[in-house]
C-alpha cells in the first residue's frame, strides 16, 4: 500500500493529521506510540454491506445502506463489534490502522501480518474536542451553526496501542476523564441519498445511547 493509498483511508475513516508527518497507532512490544490527529469525515472508500437502516422522510421512509467507510478496518455490529487491526508473527507489534505489506518495527526483520480483532474496551488516554468547521474535504452544511465533537484516544492494554477516535453522539469533554473505560461501537460517519458510512466511535462504558 503506498502512502498516497494509506492517507486516503486515514481520511476516509475520520482521522487526519495535524502538523507534520502522518498518525500512527501501532506499536512495538516496548510501549505504544503517541500521535496527534482530528477528525474529517470524508468518505473516500466503500466498504462491505452491513445492515440496512430505515429512515423517515417526507415522502415515507428510506432505506440507508450501512457501509463502511473503509473496508477491513472493523467488522460486526452490537456488542460483535470490533476494530480489525494486523500483527506481526516475528515480533508480535500490531498495527491500526492495519498494516498488511510488511511490519513497520525498524527492529523486526519482517514477519507475516495476520489480521485480528482489536480488544472492544480500553481506556481514555487523552481527549479533547473540535471546536471549528474543519475546512474541505469535511462535509458539513455551513448554514446551520458548528457543533464540536469530542475525540477520544483509547489505549489497549492487551495490543499496547492507542486508537483515535470521534465520542459517541452525546458524549462531551466535560463527561471524560484520563483513565476513563471507553468502549468501541459503530457509528455513523455521514450520509448520502442512499448510504450511511459507518466508522467507529468511543463510548464510555455503561452509557447507552
Amino acid at each position: 500500500m503506498s502512502r498516497q493509498e494509506r492517507a486516503d483511508r486515514e481520511v476516509a475513516a475520520g482521522i487526519t493529521p495535524v502538523g507534520p508527518g502522518r498518525p500512527r497507532c501501532n506499536t512495538t512490544p516496548s510501549g505504544a506510540l503517541r500521535f496527534t490527529a482530528r477528525a474529517c469525515p470524508f468518505p473516500a472508500a466503500r466498504g462491505t454491506l452491513l445492515t440496512i437502516r430505515q429512515i423517515p422522510s417526507r415522502g415515507g421512509v428510506l432505506s440507508h445502506t450501512r457501509t463502511p467507510a473503509v473496508a477491513g478496518w472493523f467488522t460486526g455490529e452490537g456488542d460483535g463489534f470490533r476494530l480489525l487491526g494486523t500483527r506481526c508473527s516475528a515480533c508480535a507489534s500490531v498495527f491500526f490502522p492495519r498494516e498488511d505489506v510488511h511490519c513497520r518495527n525498524p527492529h523486526c526483520a519482517g514477519g507475516s501480518l495476520e489480521e485480528i480483532p482489536l480488544s472492544r474496551k480500553g481506556r481514555i488516554w487523552s481527549y479533547t474536542d473540535s471546536r471549528y468547521r474543519p475546512p474541505s474535504p469535511y462535509v458539513s452544511n455551513p448554514e446551520l451553526p458548528w457543533e464540536p465533537y469530542a475525540l477520544i484516544a483509547a489505549e489497549l492494554a492487551a495490543e499496547r496501542i492507542v486508537v483515535l477516535g470521534q465520542a459517541a453522539p452525546g458524549v462531551t469533554v466535560a463527561g471524560l476523564t484520563v483513565g476513563m473505560e471507553v468502549e468501541a461501537v459503530p457509528g455513523v460517519l455521514y450520509e448520502d441519498a442512499e448510504t450511511a458510512w459507518t466508522v467507529w466511535r468511543w463510548r464510555p462504558t455503561g452509557v447507552t445511547e
